[in-house]
């Protein structure tokens, strides 16, 4: 090997040594946050995994004592406890209290329950809204119900909507609520021979019994 060549290695490892001393503070303590950073997201998916449990925990034990015709008299702050784990398990112990509160006859509470779910799982919205809805029609409140059933595409809010403006009066936007339900409900489903009732009782026509007016 030429003296050349040594002279440009021995130059190389050099230089390779002396960026290694000016660097190596910055490669340990990089490499320290590094190992910081995957231990810190070890720590919060262990405490993301624990408050699921201890939510899960909670739901389980206030939802049986809920089925079990109890209604203790802090059962908002249980649901909320719930909630604070886990938001779908929150929107379901709410739904069991205003079940439970119903089947104690207290309607008014239940309503009032599920009026103060504001920040409820958005994927169980509308089963809130559809509840809340049915317990305002039954109270009288029709009018009131009406504002929470804006969905076309949900097959229980139509129906819920025809029953509300069913008791109204509006028996014409009832029966075009339940044609639309019909439309959305297999035919061999439970709910539709049911919608099919209230459409007759209604006026209308079920679409399969004949053409529909």
């Amino acid at each position: 090997m030429a003296i050349d060549e040594l002279l440009n290695e021995h130059e190389q490892s050099e230089k390779v040594r002396d960026w290694l001393r000016h660097n190596a503070l910055g490669l340990v303590g990089g490499v320290g946050l590094g190992l910081a950073v995957i231990a810190g997201l070890q720590w919060w998916k262990g405490q993301q995994l624990q408050a699921g449990m201890d939510a899960s925990s909670r739901y389980a034990q206030t939802v049986e004592a809920f089925e079990k015709g109890v209604v203790p008299k802090n059962g908002k702050e249980l649901v909320a406890d719930v909630d604070k784990g886990n938001r779908t398990l929150g929107t379901l112990a709410t739904l069991q209290l205003a079940k439970a509160q119903l089947d104690k006859g207290n309607r008014e509470d239940a309503i009032a329950t599920l009026r103060g779910l504001k920040e409820a799982d958005p994927d169980l919205r509308a089963v809130v809204n559809q509840r809340l809805a049915r317990l305002l029609i039954d109270a009288g409140k029709a009018s009131e119900a009406l504002s929470l059933l804006n969905d076309e595409r949900n097959a229980a809010m139509l129906e819920t909507r025809g029953d509300a403006q069913f008791a109204l009066g509006e028996r014409e936007k009832a029966r075009e609520a339940y044609r639309k339900a019909l439309a959305l409900i297999d035919v061999g489903a439970p709910q539709h021979k049911m919608v099919s009732m209230k459409l007759l009782e209604s006026g209308g026509t079920p679409p399969h019994t004949g053409e529909a007016r």
